[in-house]
C-alpha cells in the first residue's frame, strides 16, 4: 500500500502516536483527516501539518466510537479529499484498575478500544471490497499479546483488538483489504504515565512494568515503523522487537509464563 496521493483517517490524531502518524502520512504525500475527541488538539495537529504540507490535513472533533461520528468523518474526508483508502483506528483509553471497574467503565473502554474498530470496519470494508483496495490499521498494544498488570479493562480490550484485526485480515485479506495491527510497548505519551500519576499502587506498578521492560520510544519513531509496515503490508507491527521474544516464550510454556508474571507483579508492587 503506497500512501502517496491516498486519503487517510487517523483517530486519536490529536497527539501522541496518532499525531505522529498523521504527520508521517502527509510527509509521504497523503491527505489526512485528523480526528480526536479533543477538537482543539485535532485542529492543532492539522494546522501544524498544513504549515509544512499545505492543504494536506483536515481536523474534526469526534467520538470515534460513535457510528454516526465515524460516518461523518468519512463523509467529510471523502467530500473534501476523495475516497478514504486508509483508516488508522488509533484512539484508545486506559481504563479503570482491578475488578472494581464498573459496567460503565467496561462499556467505555470496550467502546473506544474495540467497538470503534468494528464500527469503522463495518462502514469502510464493503466500500473497499468494491474498489478492490483499502487498508485498516488497528492500534492495539503489547498488552494485547502479553497482558497489562493492573488494568483488566485495558488488557482484555487490547487482546480483543488484536483478535478483531486478525479476523478482519483472514476474512477480507484476499478481497483487497489490507490489515495491520500495531502492538507497541512503552511510548512517550500521556497514557503511559497515567497509571503512575494515579497514585494507586497498581497503576504505579503498571507504568513501571512497561518502562522497565524496554526502551520508551517517541511517537515519531513508532509512526516511522507503522508506515514502513503499511508499505510492506505487514500484519503484526512491533516497534519493540523484544515483544516478539516475550510472546514466543508465553506460547512455548503458558504456565511458566503466568508464574513468572505473578512473580514480576509481586516484585513491582513490593517496590511501590
Amino acid at each position: 500500500m503506497k500512501v502517496a496521493q491516498k486519503v487517510a483517517i487517523v483517530t486519536g490524531g490529536g497527539g501522541g502516536i496518532g499525531g505522529a502518524i498523521a504527520e508521517g502520512l502527509a510527509a509521504q504525500g497523503a491527505k489526512v483527516m485528523v480526528a480526536d475527541i479533543d477538537a482543539n488538539a485535532a485542529a492543532a495537529v492539522a494546522a501544524g501539518i498544513n504549515a509544512r504540507h499545505p492543504g494536506s490535513a483536515l481536523a474534526e472533533g469526534a467520538d470515534v466510537a460513535n457510528s454516526d461520528h465515524i460516518r461523518h468523518i468519512i463523509e467529510r474526508a471523502e467530500a473534501e479529499f476523495g475516497p478514504v483508502a486508509l483508516y488508522f483506528a488509533n484512539a484508545g483509553v486506559g481504563g479503570a484498575l482491578g475488578l472494581e471497574a464498573s459496567d460503565a467503565d467496561w462499556d467505555h473502554v470496550l467502546d473506544v478500544n474495540l467497538r470503534a474498530h468494528i464500527r469503522a470496519a463495518q462502514q469502510l470494508v464493503p466500500k473497499w471490497i468494491e474498489r478492490g483496495e483499502g487498508y485498516f490499521v488497528a492500534t492495539a498494544s503489547a498488552a494485547g499479546l502479553l497482558t497489562q498488570i493492573g488494568s483488566a479493562t485495558y488488557s482484555v480490550t487490547k487482546h480483543a483488538a488484536v483478535g478483531f484485526a486478525e479476523w478482519l485480515s483472514v476474512t477480507y485479506g484476499d478481497q483487497g483489504v489490507g490489515v495491520s495491527c500495531l502492538c507497541p510497548m512503552g511510548v512517550d505519551t500521556a497514557m503511559l504515565y497515567a497509571g503512575r500519576d494515579s497514585g494507586d499502587p497498581r497503576g504505579v506498578a503498571a507504568t513501571q512494568a512497561v518502562t522497565s521492560a524496554g526502551e520508551v520510544l517517541q511517537p515519531a519513531q513508532v509512526a516511522d515503523v507503522v508506515l514502513d509496515a503499511v508499505d510492506r503490508e505487514t500484519f503484526l507491527i512491533l516497534p519493540h522487537e523484544s515483544v516478539l521474544a516475550m510472546y514466543q516464550q508465553k506460547g512455548a510454556d503458558y504456565d511458566r509464563w503466568i508464574r513468572g508474571m505473578r512473580r514480576y507483579q509481586g516484585a513491582l508492587l513490593g517496590h511501590v
